[in-house]
């Protein structure tokens, strides 16, 4: 073999074995990355709740009473009024002040043990906020409870990157899951579940005399045409019978990525043994006058 050749040859071999390297990064990437990102968000998640209650435990007294009574009036003046589907610049400043003693945009944080989530909920529903956490939505009453008041708290499934509403489809009639604000922990029982066009606002109105908070996600899963809503209504019983179900499918991130993983590694392993793969030894005479 010619001297160009045998270059020609390691040069080859060179590029085979820098392609399966990248296969071998790249499908372990795809392997690790949305259980290591969701841990990373989570980590990020529980820091949030822990500072948030950190600066609860730090108001005097005067300040905590200043803080829930206007969250309170918020809502009374929203009971006669309506929810606020279009603020102006002043309703929008007054909005996201309220509540917000951090000055990080969150209002408190909610706990649900059906999706074993535990999240911040931050004023809004902005993009930049429904990548990493909840957010209430605007207009709707806050989430400090009361007579003749209507919370709604929105958020993604399906993200790879977070859990966050991925799992509410899991939730039943009778299951409960909880808002906490301030040093106040209201407990809500799921009495009502709908999916809905995204522009049917109906099912989020304020009732009279009713307490209710209701949780909003994106369904089915991947196509998002329609919104799964997740009604609570207040309670101090925990208890409940699960019986109705949300029919929305879904098939989770971490699932995914496996399946376009698999391929690669497999394709990568199937180089390896080619390349390494001894060639059978000449027998004596298959020369051929070479």
């Amino acid at each position: 073999m010619s001297e160009d050749k045998t270059q020609s040859k390691k040069k080859n071999d060179r590029l085979i074995n820098a392609v399966l390297a990248g296969i071998l990064v790249l499908g372990l990437g795809l392997l690790v990355y949305p259980t290591f990102a969701n841990w990373w968000n989570s980590f990020h998640q529980s820091r949030a709740v822990a500072s948030y209650m950190k600066a609860v435990a730090n108001l005097d007294p005067e300040e905590y009473d200043k803080v829930i009574s206007e969250a309170e009036a918020y809502n009374g003046r929203l009971a006669m009024t309506g929810i606020l589907w279009h603020m102006d610049a002043a309703q929008l400043e007054e909005y996201n002040r309220i509540l917000d003693i951090t000055g990080t945009g969150i209002m408190g944080y909610i706990d649900i043990p059906k999706a074993s989530v535990t999240l911040p909920i931050y004023h809004g529903s902005d993009e930049a906020v429904l990548q990493v956490a909840v957010g209430h939505l605007e207009g709707t009453s806050l989430p400090v409870g009361g007579a003749s008041s209507h919370c709604v708290v929105t958020g993604h499934r399906g993200l790879p990157s977070a859990r966050l509403f991925t799992d509410i489809d899991k939730l039943v009639k009778g299951d409960t899951f909880t808002i906490s604000v301030m040093n106040r922990t209201l407990t809500y029982e799921v009495d009502d579940i709908h999916i809905v066009e995204p522009t049917d606002l109906s099912n989020i109105s304020i009732t009279q005399n009713q307490d209710y908070c209701t949780l909003v996600t994106c369904t089915p899963y991947g196509i998002n045409s329609h919104r799964l809503l997740v009604r609570g209504k207040r309670t101090e019983n925990a208890a409940g019978t699960a019986n109705v179900t949300a029919d929305a499918m879904q098939l989770k991130p971490v699932y995914v990525a496996p399946l376009v993983a698999t391929p690669m590694l497999f394709v990568l392993l199937l180089g390896i043994l080619i390349k390494t793969r001894k060639p059978k030894p000449k027998k004596e005479g298959d020369s051929h006058g070479e």
